[in-house]
């Protein structure tokens, strides 16, 4: 089955801080994932993973490409409806 990627929401924020947007995703119209973020980073703009906070403190990803064609496909989708919108 091949995967379709679409941004179901994207919010923009202004000011100067890393994080420049939050966004969800839906996958083949099945399943939505929330929380991936927009984040320039020093080699430019990223896809950050959903995460959550751990007992720890600590950040950890809640959600993950398993493939490096799955991840690209996902950066190509939201960087492109990031700077589209």
């Amino acid at each position: 089955m091949e995967l379709d990627f679409k941004v179901t929401r994207l919010h923009k924020f202004d000011g100067t801080g890393a994080t420049k947007a939050m966004c969800d995703i839906a996958i083949s119209d099945q399943i939505v994932i929330k929380g991936f973020r927009i984040v320039e980073g020093k080699n430019g703009l990223f896809v950050g993973l959903p995460q959550e906070k751990g007992k720890n403190g600590k950040w950890y990803d809640c959600a993950f490409p398993l493939t490096p064609e799955v991840r690209e496909a996902l950066n190509k989708t939201v960087l492109s409806a990031y700077q589209a919108g």
